[in-house]
């Protein structure tokens, strides 16, 4: 699934892991996320918790996409601090999950998540990216 993720490979994410409804991501903050208030932007950080969610939700529910999702910030970062978002799934009932993640900075907790998630088609259906998404809009 992430190797297709181009917005996670794109921003330098790295899955450390993701098995068993756990996952967890890094990012190292770099300039083009830096905001003029001289910190990380806040995208980056909601964009590294929901990447962490995808994995963690993903990996006992293939399929699942976000329905939703809640962040608050408590830590600033900065250009060069490396992020890691720790994802676990907290409930799964049938199609829906509830996946909460935590982001740090070392020790410091930067953000908390809460995702909800939903599978979004059957894994048998899904093909590479473009070709599931020209699908759909037909």
């Amino acid at each position: 699934m992430l190797a297709r993720d181009h917005s996670a490979t794109g921003n330098g994410m790295t899955v450390l892991s993701a098995e068993n409804g756990s996952a967890s991501v890094s990012v190292v903050v770099d300039r083009s996320w830096v905001n003029g208030h001289g910190l990380a932007h806040g995208g980056l950080v909601f964009s590294l918790a929901d990447t962490a969610f995808a994995c963690a939700a993903n990996s006992r529910s293939p399929g699942t996409v976000t329905a939703g999702a809640e962040i608050v910030y408590y830590s600033p970062s900065r250009e060069g601090d490396t992020l890691v978002a720790d994802a676990t799934v907290r409930h799964l009932a049938g199609r829906h999950s509830l996946v909460d993640v935590t982001v740090r900075r070392d020790s410091v907790v930067v953000a908390e998540y809460r995702g909800r998630g939903a599978v979004a088609r059957q894994p048998a259906q899904q093909t590479e990216l473009g070709a599931a998404a020209d699908d759909e809009r037909k």
